[in-house]
């Protein structure tokens, strides 16, 4: 069960949403590829080290971190900074939520049934547009995830992911069938699996940008929930004879599988229509799909089945988020669940107010900038700080921690004893040690600070 709970707190949105869209803004191979090895280098190792984590303290990141590091404060800040990181996530998260729900409402009412690629378009910017819609659908998507997390994670997750993510499953698969059959296989498939490796690494202005891959990395802790808690606090329920290894492995595979197939889906239906894969933004998910509902044969019963559940799968993802933050206040502050739930849900939903009218009443308030210099909307702001820094930060201490703080009686006691793997475990040790640190650090020195130079003598610049 606890690779079906795990793997609903990492699949969502991250995979459907996000990484498609991401693929397309930065070049589509090269990222997919860059995205591969951020999984399998930086992903994974961290991974099985929060399972580790959280396993051994049987507590909540802050928790854990106190337990293990024996009240050392540092280490300590470390866990509430996961705490910060889900607590900021979800308060946009919410909001991408409730477009699925509310285009889960336009597919049942065939809103964009016949439609072609321009109006489909319409629609999309039609629904940012209005701030009412964005805050009500918002506020449905935060009640159904705080309603849920008030009766315990374990009973209101488990028992219906386990027949309601493979559907899921299965409507991709046809959606994927679908644009291999009617859409541009060739032009899809080419552009996510065929690298331009200068896409990687300059923007439109043939500048030096280490931006696509501190991206591709960010996404790869986003995907898989890492530097957020989730893992940590799911690795405190993992029976003590359950395969660590095994079950991360398992969780980065699936993951990665329905961004893969996600990303052909939609790619065959861009090729098909010639839309641009780098436009669309944030939207594309939207813009694409309701495209092939509107061809295909039975597609506003598919259409509405797909978001759905691709409805639950932002749910279950929402829940985890919440749920490390509520255990914080509840193992740590000793407050009551239904407290800790209400109090702090309400806090992140009125913060996620600002990522709801990012497109409408505040369209005019930008926080950062785009890798091409343009002012990035508050949602989109919000999502380079969390993934981008947030994350990957707590990432880097968090393997610093697994792999140089943590007792080696530890470590050996959780991946070792029964049928751990003495391969695996001195494979993982070395990475998280040495190279995850190094990787993901100069990545993170990459994006703080853009005018020391460090891109251009790396990539062979002035």
């Amino acid at each position: 069960m606890f690779i079906l709970a795990a793997a609903g707190s990492a699949i969502g949105l991250g995979n459907i949403w996000k990484f498609p869209y991401m693929a397309g803004k930065y070049g589509g191979g090269a990222f997919v590829l860059m995205y591969l090895a951020c999984i399998g280098v930086i992903g994974l190792p961290i991974l099985v080290a929060e399972i580790l984590i959280g396993r051994d303290a049987r507590k909540n990141p802050v928790g854990a971190f106190s337990v293990i590091s024996r009240g050392n404060r540092f280490w300590t800040a470390v866990g509430f900074l996961g705490v910060a990181s889900g607590f900021v996530i979800l308060s946009y998260y919410s909001v991408v939520g409730g477009w699925t729900v509310d285009y889960f409402t336009k597919s049942a009412a065939g809103s964009y049934l016949e439609a072609n690629p321009g109006r489909i378009n319409e629609i999309f910017n039609q629904m940012l547009a209005n701030p009412w819609e964005q805050a009500v659908w918002h506020t449905v998507f935060m009640a159904a995830t705080m309603g849920i997390v008030i009766f315990g994670v374990k009973e209101g997750l488990e028992r219906w992911i386990e027949v309601l993510m493979p559907l899921l499953l299965v409507l991709l698969g046809v959606l994927v069938v679908y644009g291999l059959v009617a859409g541009d296989a060739a032009g899809g498939l080419g552009y996510l699996f065929i690298p331009d490796w200068s896409k990687l690494v300059t923007n439109a202005a043939g500048e030096y940008t280490p931006r696509p891959m501190l991206e591709a990395m960010g996404h790869a802790f986003f995907t898989l929930s890492l530097g957020m808690g989730a893992m940590i606090t799911y690795g405190s329920y993992l029976g003590d004879h359950e395969s660590i290894p095994a079950s991360a492995v398992m969780v980065a595979l699936l993951d990665t599988a329905i961004a893969l197939l996600a990303s052909i889906a939609i790619f065959t239906i861009v090729f098909q229509y010639g839309l641009d894969p780098t436009a669309a933004g944030p939207g594309l998910v939207f813009q694409v799909l309701p495209l092939a509902f509107s061809q295909m044969p039975g597609g506003r019963f598919i259409g509405t089945a797909f978001f759905l559940l691709l409805s639950f799968a932002a749910l279950t993802s929402a829940i985890s988020l919440l749920e490390v933050v509520v255990a914080h206040f509840i193992d740590d502050r000793k407050w009551a669940r239904r407290t800790a739930t209400v109090i702090m849900g309400t806090v992140i939903w009125v913060l996620g107010l600002f990522s709801a009218f990012s497109y409408n009443l505040l369209e005019n308030v930008t926080l950062l900038e785009d890798k091409e210099g343009q002012g990035m909307p508050i949602l989109d702001s919000v999502d380079l700080i969390a993934t981008n820094y947030m994350l990957p930060i707590g990432g880097f201490f968090i393997a610093l921690f697994a792999g140089w703080f943590i007792k080696q009686q530890v470590r050996d006691r959780q991946l070792l004893d029964g049928s751990g793997s003495r391969a695996f475990y001195r494979a993982w040790l070395f990475v998280t040690r040495y190279f995850t640190p190094v990787a993901v650090g100069l990545l993170i020195l990459f994006m703080i600070d853009k005018h020391l130079g460090i891109a251009e003598w790396v990539f062979g610049g002035k």
